[in-house]
């Protein structure tokens, strides 16, 4: 039986890009006892693809991990024992595809080259359209017109459609033909033979005389198609952005220390295990380390999501990602880059981006019904018509007639168009959506998980100033001028521009202290001011002769928190809070916000874990975060979004941006993406009834296969106007705002 998959959209021929591969030995790592490949992958860009490369690994004698990711095309491979890593790259190649050690700028390049290549065959194929248009419009409507100038029309028209799909299609007659030299049959077939065919029978019924030619109708058929193939290059491109700018982070470089002492700049990659490094304030770790000497303040944000900065010392261990604040540190490096908390955050990226890219497009799902279907009933035409008397030219018509009514434009354009349509409304409304089925998933969401510091809240600390504080805050601001630490940034942003104080030395993990005026004066911890005070989100001052004031600050929920939260649940969603703050500060802006669920001191690989077991719950999980302790939670939840302030990583990695302070962009996005859903679903539904109806029309002979190219874009034009009605409009649910 002829197995039936579905076509890789992307363009990329597998046998095109497969051939002899190199010799990766010099590219295998030792980690944990297990040998570790990463590998190049070339031409694989459906699920179908995935599971033939990953099963056939995962043979190989030894494989402990086989994982592919068709955002970035590479493959994962550990193994124990001697296999070979020549065996890998082999492997893929004999399956048909290409197999190289994976390069990370490469991937980028190859579908930005398959984006440039859809474009130029899309616009050949929508001009010469539409020349193809103008020159049949006076046969179609000249009764009168003279043989001779008809015919020649028709030959100025073949001039024109045969090398314009010639060249337009060979996406999809490449794909066609490697799956059929595989035994397979994709999406491409059928579209392939109705390109071919109808231009063949053109041809002859041109220099036969004939009454009909339809080359306006393969042309057009390819223009539409390419339409949905291009939008989905582009999704895919973006897709793989995560991943590249997280692969950018951990190829930083770094000042390591020789025995000697001398300090030399060195890529992150290549640092090892007790490699002493050399930290400079206001720089950030490229791998994780313990402090072997100094005393520091290290801004752990990006790494936990925590506000107040924490004390670095000797003895400490900070993570790949700690921003050193105030002075120099020496660290030993207690892992490799690859092996460090970033790269842990990469992997639970890939993880993410690897189940995302396992979702199958309703159409890629009716694939494996609606290919053989076409193919059967055109044949069904073909011989039926012979038995009742046709030439083999009517019943090739017949057949021809078929294929290209049954064409899946409407089918292939239900979705990319909904997508289009979407995203350029959630632009207007300040979000940019960056993954292709991103809205197929956030419709379906019922759990929305919320970070809190830089998403709940604004993220910065804010002074809480009290009226009598005014004249010793700006004595304070004079100091806090002179500090990078947030506290002390906030405090100077609250004071304004003005002088700084005399004789500045700061101490590390403690505070500042100069003079003003002649006087002494200090501000930072409680024990550094001389004052009795609780340690938490607070600096002291005290200024030679006066009392100790302690100065308050806070992160301010968004204006409009609780009521994002209340319209969620309104909804029917969950609402939960997950962070790796302080426990103190996640109950605070959890009461605040009206959510009853909450998490605090959530690490990253916790956080990915507990959307795991929500996922596992049956949960469909919605995640909101913007630190990179927040990407591989991002990566891993059902759906993702992220503030425009977001780190670059989660950012990329999230399905859709949102700019602004507000978070109404996430209710809208919720609302605009259940709304592209339901388009989608009628789109589909019509495509369905279309096929339907046009199906038995086309096997009575009741079609020419020009009416056929008409049926065929009208079909598709239904589906293009019924997306254009989420443009504007109100949304379902909206009256609740």
């Amino acid at each position: 039986m002829t197995a039936v998959t579905a076509g890789c959209p992307s363009g990329l021929s597998p046998a095109s890009e497969a051939g002899v591969t190199q010799d990766p030995s010099a590219f295998v790592v030792a980690s944990g006892g297990r040998k570790v490949l990463d590998v190049m992958v070339r031409g694989a860009s459906c699920a179908g693809c995935l599971s033939k490369i990953e099963t056939a690994i995962a043979k190989l004698p030894g494989v402990a991990v086989a994982r592919l990711n068709l955002s970035t095309g590479r493959l994962h491979v550990e193994w124990t024992g001697n296999l070979a890593p020549r065996r890998v790259t082999e492997a893929v190649a004999a399956l048909g595809y290409g197999a190289a050690p994976f390069d990370p700028g490469e991937p980028d390049s190859l579908k930005s080259q398959t984006e440039r290549r859809l474009l130029t065959a899309m616009a050949v194929a929508g001009l010469s359209a539409a020349m193809i248009m103008f020159l049949s419009e006076p046969v179609w409507f000249g009764s009168d017109m003279p043989a001779e100038t008809r015919t020649l029309l028709r030959w100025v028209s073949a001039l024109v459609a045969v090398p314009a799909a010639a060249f337009s299609g060979q996406t999809f007659y490449a794909s066609a033909l490697e799956s059929i030299r595989r035994g397979r049959l994709n999406m491409d077939v059928p579209i392939s033979l109705a390109v071919i065919l109808a231009l063949g029978l053109s041809i002859v019924e041109t220099a036969t005389g004939g009454q009909h030619a339809f080359f306006d109708a393969s042309v057009m058929l390819l223009f539409f198609l390419l339409i949905g193939r291009f939008l989905d290059a582009r999704l895919r491109r973006q897709a793989y952005a995560a991943a590249n700018a997280l692969t950018a982070m951990q190829t930083s470089t770094a000042t390591r220390l020789s025995t000697g002492g001398a300090a030399e700049a060195v890529r992150a990659s290549d640092i090892r295990t007790g490699d002493m490094l050399l930290i400079a304030a206001g720089e950030k770790l490229a791998v994780d380390a313990e402090v072997v000497s100094g005393d520091s303040d290290a801004d752990l944000r990006l790494v936990t999501g925590e506000v107040e900065p924490s004390r670095a010392f000797a003895g400490q261990r900070l993570h790949a990602g700690t921003i050193n604040l105030s002075a120099p540190l020496r660290v030993r490096a207690i892992a490799p880059a690859s092996q460090s908390l970033m790269a842990d955050v990469a992997r639970l990226l890939e993880a993410g981006e690897q189940k995302k890219s396992t979702y199958r497009k309703i159409a890629d799902r009716a694939a494996e019904i609606y290919v053989p279907q076409v193919h059967a009933m055109a044949a069904l035409g073909f011989v039926g018509w012979l038995m009742f008397g046709a030439t083999a030219a009517q019943a090739a018509y017949i057949a021809v007639t078929v294929l290209i009514i049954t064409c899946p434009c409407a089918l292939a354009l239900a979705a990319p168009l909904v997508q289009v349509v979407a995203a350029g409304r959630l632009f207007r409304e300040g979000a940019y959506l960056s993954s292709g089925d991103a809205l197929e998933r956030i419709a379906t969401v019922d759990h929305v998980v919320f970070d809190k510091t830089g998403t709940l809240t604004l993220g910065d600390p804010v002074l809480r100033e009290e009226p009598h504080q005014r004249q010793v805050l700006a004595e304070a601001a004079m100091l806090a001028r002179a500090s990078r630490h947030p506290f002390s940034r906030a405090l100077a942003r609250a004071a304004g521009a003005g002088p700084v104080a005399d004789n500045i030395e700061e101490r590390a993990g403690e505070g500042v202290s100069g003079v003003i005026d002649g006087r002494k004066a200090r501000l930072g911890s409680a024990a550094f001011a001389g004052a009795t005070g609780r340690s938490g989100s607070e600096l002291w001052f005290v200024l030679e002769g006066s009392e100790p004031e302690a100065f308050q600050f806070e992160d301010h929920l968004r204006d409009d928190a609780a009521r994002t939260v209340s319209r969620l649940r309104a909804m029917g969603l969950e609402v939960e809070l997950l962070s790796g703050d302080a426990e103190e500060r996640v109950a605070r802006a959890a009461a605040a916000a009206g959510i009853d669920q909450w998490t605090s001191r959530a690490t990253p690989q916790s956080k990915a874990r507990h959307l795991q077991d929500l996922e596992g719950r049956g949960k469909k999980v919605l995640m909101v975060g913007d630190g990179l302790n927040d990407a591989g939670a991002i990566a891993c939840a059902h759906a993702s979004l992220a503030p425009g302030g977001a780190v670059d990583v989660s950012r990329l990695a999230s399905d859709c941006v949102f700019s602004g302070d507000s978070l109404e962009a996430v209710v809208r996005i919720v609302l605009i993406s259940r709304a592209a859903r339901a388009r989608m679903r009628e789109n589909f539904s019509f495509a369905a009834l279309y096929n339907v109806l046009a199906v038995p029309i086309a096997l009575a002979g009741w079609a020419t296969p020009l009416v056929a190219a008409i049926a065929m874009s009208a079909s598709s034009a239904v589906v293009t106007l019924n997306a254009l009605r989420l443009s504007q409009g109100r949304l379902a649910g909206e009256k609740m705002s």
